[in-house]
């Protein structure tokens, strides 16, 4: 064998291991991609009221985005009987996108659940209950020991953004400025004084630069005063309660297009970000 064609032979093996090494590296990247750090599971409705459709629909797009840059898994299903537990024990955390469990054995498995550490965070119309309406205040757990904010009290309306106020340090808030403005959304009242709940750590409230908060037409969905906390958590459990979640829709145009985005707002969106790794990294109980 000559020189020449040995080292055209060492070249060829030299060349071989390399292209190896490449497709092993690869493979170790792309299955590095395969297993995220967390995964997140969303249920939702989206049936009733175009602006929680609208939001649902958002978040359906915006969350699978923000899952690749941060390295989770996000699914999400209307099929509210996968409200089980071989089904919940695939993800760290669950979302409630705009309603709530309505049969017993789901909400039974979603008790189980969080009591075993599991994650949650509800958007807007997930705590909703209010008497003789289609979602009456049936779920004493989930409404006043787990959310703790019992029934719905009152709204403002039209869709407004709020000054909203950091009220406590936690990795929920980190980052966040003391004050913010927030994305357009109608604002709850509840029945509970969150204030008087010692489970309850209230993270953000609105401000009070923000009153008058609300344009009407009707007087009473125009606050001048008051304390109305908006995200909070309760400390017994890995879970988060965030007041926003309702685009705004020109429903007096008669469109019913959509005229505002939750997830447009940057500051608000860290807090998201900021609660799914803290609920998705976080050991269970």
């Amino acid at each position: 064998m000559t020189i020449s064609n040995q080292n055209h032979q060492i070249n060829f093996k030299k060349s071989l291991l390399l292209i190896l090494f490449i497709i092993s590296f690869f493979g170790f990247s792309q299955n590095k991609k395969e297993n995220p750090k967390f995964k997140v599971i969303a249920f939702y409705t989206a049936k009733n009221d175009q602006a929680h459709i609208s939001f649902v629909h958002e978040a359906n797009k915006y969350f699978p985005k923000l899952a690749a840059e941060n390295h989770f898994q996000y699914d999400s299903t209307s099929n509210w009987d996968n409200l089980n537990a071989k089904f919940l024990s695939k993800y760290q955390v669950v979302l409630f996108l705009d309603t709530r469990p309505e049969k017993k054995e789901q909400r039974d498995a979603f008790q189980k659940y969080m009591e075993n550490g599991g994650g949650f965070i509800g958007f807007h119309f997930s705590a909703f209950a209010l008497n003789n309406s289609s979602y009456n205040q049936d779920w004493n757990w989930y409404h006043n020991t787990f959310l703790g904010s019992g029934e719905y009290g009152s709204n403002t309306w039209k869709p407004t953004s709020a000054v909203l106020r950091v009220e406590n340090q936690h990795p929920v808030t980190k980052n966040l400025p003391k004050t913010f403005s927030s994305a357009p959304n109608e604002w709850y009242r509840w029945s509970n004084d969150l204030t008087k709940n010692p489970d309850i750590e209230i993270l953000l409230a609105i401000d009070e630069s923000s009153f008058p908060l609300g344009t009407g037409p009707k007087a009473h969905e125009i606050w001048h005063s008051g304390y109305y906390p908006v995200v909070w958590t309760n400390k017994k459990y890995k879970m988060l309660y965030v007041n926003m979640g309702h685009n705004d829709i020109d429903y007096e145009g008669g469109t019913n297009k959509t005229l505002s985005y939750t997830f447009e707002n940057k500051t608000q969106s860290q807090l998201i970000l900021n609660a799914l790794l803290w609920l998705g990294n976080s050991k269970k109980k």
